[in-house]
């Protein structure tokens, strides 16, 4: 019976995977399930004994992109401050430049399943930006207003969720000219370019030259969470 469970588990994550990458390339529209189990050499029946349709196929999808690692709960679990303001963005930063330095792996399929989502009908995106909202736009927020209320940061505009939005696609603009094989624009080096881009944004949302000094250049929390990686590596 173990054995089963374990085959059929085997078999959904090899379906996801087939379905991740028809997504990528054809968009939520021009992917039938019919094309997904020809891409996991599986009949569209078996397929319908894991994902009853193509929608609920697309949300398992949906919700495997949103599940937040240690790290991540870890930092929403952070009193919120001036430092966790920064660790979260040092960390937005972190994640997308990991994703676009390999390009073939499952964070790099995703954004392109966004993409091909905001060039068809959004669906995909929508859905994506509605969890990274209520997952991090809260912390983002809350820390902003106790940086504000600390002397650390000025009001920048009437609406500080749209500053995390600001944030964040600056970083997504920037993995999307690294995801071809040859980068459609070079930034420069890796390491002062990390640093960079965080002083960018931190100045955008208004923190002061002081508190980035301060904080900046701290040992972020995410780097507990890439040890086991490097490890493994």
């Amino acid at each position: 019976m173990s054995n089963l469970r374990m085959t059929s588990d085997l078999r959904r994550e090899l379906i996801l995977s087939a379905a991740k990458q028809c997504f990528a390339r054809y968009g939520f529209a021009g992917t039938t399930t019919k094309s997904v189990a020809a891409a996991a050499s599986i009949s569209e029946a078996l397929l319908f004994k894991h994902f009853p349709t193509k929608s609920a196929l697309y949300a398992e999808i949906l919700a495997e992109a949103c599940q937040a690692d240690p790290a991540l709960h870890r930092l929403l679990d952070r009193e919120p401050s001036t430092e966790t303001l920064v660790v979260l963005i040092r960390g937005m930063v972190e994640h997308f430049l990991n994703a676009s330095a390999s390009p073939d792996q499952q964070e790099a399929q995703r954004l392109r399943l966004m993409i091909s989502s905001q060039l068809d009908d959004g669906e995909f995106a929508r859905l994506l930006y509605e969890k990274i909202r209520d997952l991090i736009g809260r912390a983002f927020t809350t820390s902003l207003e106790r940086a504000i209320a600390a002397g650390d940061a000025v009001p920048v505009g009437r609406e500080p969720l749209n500053l995390f939005w600001f944030a964040h696609h600056t970083v997504l603009m920037m993995v999307l000219t690294k995801l071809p094989s040859v980068p459609t624009l070079s930034y420069g080096a890796a390491p002062g370019l990390e640093r960079q881009i965080c002083e960018f944004i931190l100045r955008g949302v208004g923190l002061n030259a002081a508190a980035i000094a301060l904080h900046l250049d701290k040992q972020p929390v995410f780097n507990a969470a890439h040890a086991p990686a490097a490890e493994s590596a």
